[in-house]
């Protein structure tokens, strides 16, 4: 009975943590449009917090993953809160420097905070995996993982837009309270993990042999590239979102915007919620490859929607308690509820590509951390697509990496028979 009451402190921890990163990543996207007004940045420049976030996990992937075999995942998760904190205290300083120095020490802000959020996840996600023994159950508790990550989301977005208000007059220190509150956030994990006891695992220490040894087999290299690709379908699909809303034909504000793009993220919790609850019965294959076909539908459907024809969606303002309704052309109504498909897709490509890896899973999880670096090159690129032809054009990007997710699902995912 002990042994189960550790394990379960460890499970409710570590879906803390997932939380956390979500808390801390999401607020690149909102911050995207103070960025654009204070620095005049345009689409492109504007994501700059986003390129800056997950670049740091290209860097910080595979000494992840080499750092929880020398200290485990305990030691691992300590320092990612305190390099975090770091992180938080320079984007906090980039609101209180005068000038164009704001923008470099927001940037400088967002890289270190990228570095925390790619330890963290290199510790959760294997760690839940193993918790639950692998297979269904390991899903299972990376979706439960997922859904408090998706709340966490939505409580950014719903902050982040009561914060920022009029889009012509925000300015970085406006986003001081919510980084404020993922400060003590930070603060209080830090003191509870590190009187959490955690029966660690043993890990074999990650050399180069382990590393090229993951990389043999077929199932987690498809599985990485999966990763890499699905970045753009969960962050490209709402961050745009926002700037079309904001568009001068639709001409939302950003305040408003962001509660609508807070619904997609709820969509997400509701789809991970479910994910939980059914993910001891169902495969991570089946899941993954049907929320993989509806995504690409939803994102068609998304850019080929007359514009014309419009539909009341729904933004949650938490602040007053009340749910606000916004006329919009139905395409982004498509878009809001891809969040329901993204929802289990991180989960499942992991529990699928790591699947039978054994001693090479420290390994694979810091190459798996790495890849979410991603992010950064779909999202510059879509921005970049969005700036010259259209921002409902550079939704063809994350069309087509649904539609490997869904190759990788059916296909990709299977082990090859000598592995």
């Amino acid at each position: 009975m002990a042994q189960k009451s550790k394990q379960w402190a460890a499970i409710i921890m570590m879906i803390a943590l997932f939380a956390m990163i979500a808390f801390v990543t999401n607020l690149c996207s909102p911050m995207a449009t103070i960025v654009k007004n204070q620095f005049g940045a345009s689409e492109t420049a504007g994501q700059i917090g986003n390129y800056a976030n997950f670049i740091a996990y290209l860097l910080m992937g595979i000494p992840s993953g080499m750092l929880i075999a020398k200290f485990g995942y305990k030691r691992t998760a300590l320092a990612a809160l305190v390099v975090g904190l770091v992180g938080l205290a320079f984007e906090y300083l980039s609101g209180q420097v005068g000038g164009d120095g704001a923008y470099w020490v927001y940037l400088l802000g967002a890289f270190i905070s990228g570095m925390c959020m790619c330890m963290l996840n290199a510790v959760v996600n294997p760690l839940l995996n193993l918790l639950g023994g692998g297979g269904k159950k390991g899903n299972q508790l990376i979706q439960i993982g997922g859904a408090a990550n998706s709340a966490a989301a939505v409580a950014v977005y719903i902050l982040m837009g009561a914060l920022i208000g009029e889009a012509t007059k925000a300015q970085i220190a406006d986003a001081t309270p919510a980084l404020a509150i993922a400060g003590v956030i930070f603060v209080v994990a830090f003191v509870v993990l590190l009187f959490t006891h955690i029966d660690e695992p043993e890990q074999a220490t990650v050399e180069p042999a382990l590393i090229s040894g993951a990389l043999k087999h077929r199932h987690f290299v498809l599985g990485a590239l999966a990763i890499f690709l699905y970045m753009s379908v969960e962050v490209g699909t709402p961050t745009y979102m926002i700037s079309y809303l904001q568009t001068p034909e639709i001409g939302v504000s950003a305040s408003v915007a962001a509660l609508i793009a807070s619904v997609y993220w709820l969509m997400m919790f509701v789809g991970r919620s479910i994910g939980g609850s059914i993910g001891g019965k169902v495969s991570s294959r089946a899941m993954v490859s049907t929320v993989a076909c509806a995504a690409v539908v939803l994102l068609l459907f998304g850019i080929f929607a007359p514009t014309g024809i419009k539909v009341n969606v729904p933004g949650i303002d938490w602040a007053k308690l009340s749910v606000t309704w916004t006329s919009v052309p139905v395409g982004v109504f498509a878009f809001i509820l891809v969040g329901l498909c993204t929802s289990v897709m991180w989960g499942g490509i992991f529990n699928m590509a790591v699947e039978g890896l054994g001693k090479y899973t420290a390994a694979a999880s810091g190459i798996f951390m790495t890849m979410v670096f991603g992010c950064a090159v779909m999202v510059a690129l879509q921005a970049f697509v969005a700036d010259n032809v259209g921002i409902l054009t550079s939704y063809w990007i994350p069309v087509a990496c649904a539609a490997y997710i869904l190759f990788y699902a059916l296909v990709g995912s299977r082990p090859a028979k000598t592995e």
